[in-house]
């Protein structure tokens, strides 16, 4: 007799997915300093679900189906693959983590071909965000062989991750939704792939070179194509239908740990040098920046290139960094102690002071650049374009504060703002 598979009945269903839906519910309202208590919690229904008279199939769709309505929400209150998978890498475990990537994948199932925005497809592609398991009948046990994981585990895991997703707040939009009738790519064609190919290939001359003349002259040229296309896009968008132009996008980097306020700092001078502006959202990793398309793109390779390069040198500095006189002997653990705090101040000071020197140079690259292109129609375009940006980060973020960053240790300052001298963007002048 020939192996039957039954299938349950659409209300038979609906059993696992309400006691799923159940469970994140209870694992929301707890707060997040309950450690012990959410965790027994999980354990609790995550027992009663691996035993469930509906079967582990049922069980593993249920998990899906949930967890992808809940992205969804998520991306409706803002949030895309990337920033949920940033604090997912932060906040879950190995395999929650992973859980969350097997649900992002599964929900980017639902969208059409060519429905997706770029920059979502892009995260999804860089996440290496793909479906593994043959059918969702098979994820959970699929999940489990895969982690080493018993099924009671592998319920938990999810539930913990998915508490995780629907406790996400609102942060704003970044970009249409995918699906979203009616988007259109601008992406692809913010920057000509020739423009965007040499200056990528400049960048990562500049990043792979040990010699800093020769980063400096890499990184030159590529601030040169970068302004130079900058000012050509924005007489292209003048001369067209002005009521066919598009007006400032929005688009978010990771800014991660260690040292996160002082990257931020530093994409901060990057953005505001090339026409944009740009956010930080501490507590979620990331810069919302706000700015012209093929502004944003540009920006993002120069601050992705220059963090190489100010991480590099932020090493050898601190390598040649004095530590001061032999502290080994009876207090040898605090005189560790004491050298890695050091070690950090050092090298927080470098990045802070890197990223402020940076930015003034880049800014008067960009005031250099200008002057030389012998365009003056470009300025007030320029101009205008800077206002719509303002006013667009304004009407995204209306309470927002400032502040200044400080090192706190001397030798660490110096060393970054000689190393962003170093790495000099602007225009070569002969000498003499």
């Amino acid at each position: 007799m020939g192996k039957r598979r039954d299938r349950e009945r659409p209300e038979e269903a609906a059993g696992p997915r309400l006691a799923v839906e159940a469970a994140v519910r209870r694992l929301r309202a707890l707060p997040a300093d309950a450690v012990g208590a959410i965790e027994d919690a999980a354990d609790a229904d995550a027992s009663v679900l691996a035993a469930a008279p509906a079967g582990p199939a049922a069980v593993g769709r249920a998990l899906l189906a949930t967890a992808e309505a809940e992205l969804r929400r998520a991306w409706e209150r803002g949030w895309q693959p990337a920033d949920v998978v940033r604090l997912a890498r932060r906040d879950a475990t190995g395999p929650g983590l992973r859980f969350v990537l097997a649900a992002v994948a599964a929900e980017a199932r639902r969208y059409a071909p060519g429905t997706l925005p770029p920059r979502w497809a892009g995260q999804l592609r860089d996440l290496d965000a793909a479906v593994w398991w043959p059918d969702d009948d098979a994820f959970l046990d699929g999940f489990a062989r895969r982690e080493r994981l018993s099924r009671f585990e592998t319920v938990a895991t999810a539930l913990l991750a998915l508490r995780l997703v629907v406790r996400l707040p609102h942060v704003g939009t970044a970009g249409p939704l995918p699906g979203a009738a009616g988007h259109t790519d601008v992406r692809a064609a913010a920057v000509e792939p020739k423009t965007l190919a040499r200056i990528r290939a400049l960048l990562a001359k500049a990043e792979s070179t040990d010699f800093p003349d020769e980063a400096e002259a890499f990184s030159a040229k590529a601030q040169e194509l970068m302004a130079r296309h900058s000012l050509d896009d924005a007489l292209l968008a003048a001369a067209a239908d002005a009521s066919a132009a598009e007006g400032p996008g929005v688009c978010r980097l990771g800014v991660e740990g260690p040292y996160e306020s002082a990257k931020a700092l530093l994409l901060s001078a990057v953005a505001e040098a090339n026409h944009c502006h740009a956010v930080w959202s501490g507590e979620y990793g990331f810069s919302t920046v706000v700015g012209f398309e093929a502004d944003l793109e540009l920006v993002e390779l120069m601050y992705t290139s220059l963090l190489v390069q100010a991480d590099a040198a932020m090493i050898r500095a601190a390598d040649a960094h004095h530590r001061g006189p032999d502290e080994r002997g009876p207090n040898e653990r605090g005189a560790r102690a004491r050298s890695g705090r050091r070690t950090r101040d050092f090298r927080e000071s470098f990045l802070i002071a890197y990223a402020a020197r940076i930015g003034d140079r880049l800014s008067a690259a960009a005031r250099d650049a200008t002057e030389h292109a012998a365009r003056p129609e470009a300025l007030p375009v320029l101009a205008a374009r800077d206002v719509a940006v303002g006013e667009t980060a304004g009407r995204l973020f209306p309470e927002t504060t400032s502040h200044r960053l400080r090192g706190r240790d001397a030798e660490g300052w110096a060393r970054g703002t000689e190393a962003a001298d170093a790495a000099r963007l602007g225009r070569r002048r002969p000498a003499g």
